[in-house]
């Protein structure tokens, strides 16, 4: 699972929230514009009046009973306004003289508390966010409070999502229609996934959920065989890098000399400025071994075997054997054209790949016309 933590590290981030950004004040959750249009926001004295007018319930005409069983005092005008379910719930509900009663049932009183208060002001307390951010989410999903949504979800991102509650934050945000907050849990369960699969909340969701569960296990099936793809495409590009590398410092040996090995009429000079070619130190150990060794036959020594298809290599690249200094250059291009035409396609698909990896770093040396 180590590769597939990997492969989630340079993944691209989400794109942003909807809507204007906003900032939260270091006491109050009270949500602000970042940048003021025509001087929108709104002053402190303002949102305290509001939140008094919660608070003291003054001529409210609204009960909201809890689990709990407090009730809790709204003002049916603005709750209408502030959430369209609220303003169907009004409708329907009976009247007892001058007061109408509706009910919020499966969440804590002080969830209902904190998302009245919400509507009203547009503020809360840090501290009640973090406790009952979860509840908040779904309540705002099912009275459609989008502002109160998308707080819940930057909240979420900034920190209240770990991999202790990961899971059951992931199938939260597929229930409440939360597609960003779904993609952050699930590449977070994909990048932890050893740990995640410890917690309650997965052990709760294999019994609750299979499907689901199944689903994740499949996506992390995927995502590794993706990153072993990947790797397996990156180690590709880095050989056939290597190879072009080593092709053009087997023309700057022949042709130009590097050091104290070149063509026999190169003189040396000592004191040269490094050599710019990095694959020159072992080229040219593999050159002199290749003059050396007395197995130099093709397959009789595996130094010389490398040093034979790296010269064949160069034949295949070479777009001029007339001019070319490197031996047996032409020896190679008359041996391709009684080659059967499997082992020739061979060779130009290899000339092909490597061309086109160095194409992608940079200018190659040698042109794809010559393969």
């Amino acid at each position: 699972m180590e590769k597939t933590e990997r492969s989630y590290e340079d993944s691209p981030a989400p794109p942003p929230l909807p809507g204007p950004p906003t900032i939260i004040s270091s006491r109050k959750g009270s949500l602000v514009n970042r940048y003021p249009v025509q001087h929108r926001s709104v002053s402190m004295a303002t949102q305290g009046l509001w939140d008094r007018l919660f608070d003291e319930g003054y001529r409210a005409d609204v009960a909201i009973n809890t689990d709990s069983g407090t009730i809790i005092y709204g003002h049916s005008s603005l709750l209408g306004i502030a959430s369209p379910v609220f303003k169907c719930m009004l409708k329907q509900s009976r009247s007892e003289g001058n007061q109408r009663s509706i009910s919020i049932r499966g969440v804590p009183f002080e969830a209902v508390r904190v998302f009245i208060r919400f509507l009203y002001s547009s503020c809360y307390e840090q501290e009640e966010m973090q406790e009952y951010v979860l509840h908040l989410l779904v309540l705002s999903h099912v009275f459609v409070v989008p502002q109160l949504k998308r707080e819940c979800e930057w909240q979420l991102e900034q920190g209240l999502l770990t991999i202790e509650n990961v899971v059951d934050i992931f199938q939260l945000a597929l229930l409440c229609d939360a597609p960003r907050l779904s993609l952050i849990s699930h590449r977070l369960i994909l990048k932890s996934f050893k740990d995640a699969c410890a917690t309650d909340g997965w052990r709760v969701m294999k019994w609750s959920h299979p499907v689901l569960e199944k689903e994740l296990l499949e996506s992390v099936i995927e995502a590794d065989a993706r990153q072993k793809e990947r790797m397996r495409k990156l180690n590709e590009r880095k050989i056939y890098l290597q190879l072009y590398e080593a092709m053009e410092a087997l023309v700057h040996i022949c042709r130009d000399g590097c050091r104290t090995i070149g063509p026999h009429d190169k003189v040396f000079i000592e004191d040269q400025t490094p050599c710019s070619y990095q694959a020159c130190k072992g080229l040219e150990s593999l050159i002199r071994h290749f003059a050396r060794c007395k197995l130099r036959v093709p397959g009789g020594c595996v130094h010389c075997k490398r040093m034979w298809q790296l010269l064949e290599l160069h034949s295949c690249l070479c777009a001029d054997s007339d001019m070319c200094r490197v031996p047996l250059c032409r020896n190679f291009k008359q041996k391709r054209r009684k080659q059967n035409k499997k082992d020739e396609m061979k060779w130009r698909i290899l000339v092909r790949k490597i061309l086109r990896t160095k194409s992608i770093s940079g200018a190659p040396f040698f042109s794809l016309a010559s393969a």
